[in-house]
């Protein structure tokens, strides 16, 4: 089993790696699906007109998570990596008002917002919570084109065929092109056993069979400054985020009260819990606004991580840039045991899936970071995945903010304290990871949809209206 460093970390824009990247890069695929030759397209006949419905979650929540905007600006050809936040609101508005998209490469299509853009509540489609339909008419209104998308968390989509694709694979998980094909957890330590690497050595040999090494530190040191921007960026706006919850940015005003604590020397024993908390709500803030974050493994969860790297640089005056790329290599290769085995889309197992893999991740890479064996690193991430199980996913009007944001700031601050518990043990524990993370699995397939991320249940509606 291969998952790329760069396939779990994505740098795109909020507010939600599966409600708006992931749609967004539906409808680039389906554009270039247009201009192949793919389809047994009429003899004679040209696409006119588009329509795109959603359904599951996308439906439910997609306008708070703005799904919507995420289509249009998608149809348009701008890509999440790419796209200026600083002029979405401009193309939406142009497409709105003219009822056309007009994608570079393409000829105008009719596409009509309020009448083409479907949230269909009623009808999920089978294969995963968080799907949607792209059609192409001719001028006539004959259908010519029809593919179904599913974005299965942390901005990855996949078609319905190759979705069942991904399962049949699952079933043999070996993957001869790499030289280390950990699929488990328990085959990452035994084959870390035998060769006497670190899990960020084996993920970097399986890396460097795609890429060269300078290619890969490249990589890896473009995904933390943009990490590192968020940060920055949400540490100086002040204000209050869109979408009609009329909450304010609460990381600015913090931020500069720890400031005048560090300069004043005065005693705080919250300190290290404070400076986590306030860079995991910087960059959540940020992707609550529609700036540009990085997928850590989801937009939801993007502050765990950083945060989590923020804080060891902080009172790790020791920490180098070679620590940082192994940070994110090594959460990276946990990330992608339990995306293989078990899910990171919140609208798939709940918050735990999200969050809770997050601070797996982040507790991993600190433990690395830190000096810790294999089994300590695999310790720290069960500790932390198994106090996020049964997580759900409730956010209030849809919106990517309450609990999202303050729930980043105690995912990083349970990472820390789980690499501190595992770095004091010598690595046996009772729990196994896999064991955790398949308890994660099933507990999310058990979990009432209402819980995941719907907004029908829980916070999203027991939360009383002002």
């Amino acid at each position: 089993m291969f998952l790329s460093v760069f396939d779990v970390f994505k740098i795109g824009v909020g507010p939600s790696s599966s409600h708006t990247m992931g749609p967004m890069s539906a409808a680039n695929r389906f554009l270039e699906l247009i201009l192949s030759n793919d389809w047994p397209r009429p003899a004679g006949t040209h696409v006119a007109a588009l329509k795109v419905s959603l359904h599951g979650s996308l439906a439910f929540t997609g306008i708070g998570h703005g799904t919507g905007r995420a289509v249009i600006l998608g149809l348009m050809g701008e890509a999440p990596a790419k796209v200026d936040p600083d002029r979405m609101d401009e193309i939406i508005a142009e497409v709105e008002r003219t009822g056309r998209v007009s994608p570079p490469g393409h000829p105008i299509y009719e596409f009509q917002p309020k009448t083409d853009l479907i949230f269909d509540k009623k009808q999920p489609l089978p294969g995963h919570a968080n799907g949607m339909s792209f059609s192409a008419f001719d001028r006539d209104g004959r259908l010519l084109l029809k593919r179904i998308y599913y974005s299965i968390g942390g901005g990855f989509v996949v078609t319905d065929t190759e979705l069942e694709a991904m399962r049949d694979s699952k079933k043999s998980s070996s993957d001869a092109r790499v030289p280390y094909p950990f699929s488990t957890a328990k085959q990452m330590l035994e084959m870390a056993q035998g060769s006497g690497l670190t899990i960020a050595q084996m993920k970097r040999a399986n890396e460097e069979t795609r890429m060269s090494r300078a290619d890969l530190d490249a990589g890896l040191d473009e995904i933390w400054e943009a990490m590192k921007s968020c940060i920055d960026r949400g540490l100086k706006v002040d204000g209050i985020m869109p979408g009609g919850l009329k909450v304010r940015r609460r990381a600015r005003a913090i931020h500069d009260k720890l400031n005048e604590e560090w300069r004043s020397n005065r005693l705080n024993p919250l300190l290290a819990n404070d400076w986590l908390s306030v860079y995991a709500m910087a960059v959540n803030e940020e992707n609550a606004g529609g700036g540009r974050v990085v997928t850590a493994p989801t937009n939801g969860a993007a502050g765990v991580i950083p945060a989590t790297v923020r804080y060891y640089l902080h009172f790790h005056e020791d920490a180098t840039q070679e620590d940082i790329r192994n940070f994110l290599l090594t959460a990276a290769a946990i990330g992608g045991i339990i995306k293989h085995n078990a899910s990171i889309s919140g609208a798939e197992v709940g918050c735990q899936g999200e969050v809770g893999s997050a601070a797996a991740m982040a507790a991993a890479g600190l433990a690395a970071v830190m000096g810790g064996s294999p089994e300590q690193i695999e310790n720290a991430a069960e500790i932390a995945l198994e106090h996020h199980l049964g997580m759900t996913c409730d956010p209030v009007a849809g919106l990517v903010q309450v609990p999202c944001i303050e729930r980043n700031a105690l995912g990083a601050v349970k990472a820390v304290t789980a690499a501190s518990l595992a770095l004091k043990g010598d690595g046996a524990h009772f729990v196994p990871l896999d064991a955790c993370i398949e308890t994660m699995r099933q507990t999310g397939n058990d979990m009432s949809e209402k819980y995941k991320e719907t907004s029908t249940g829980g916070l999203a509606v027991n939360v009383v209206e002002c």
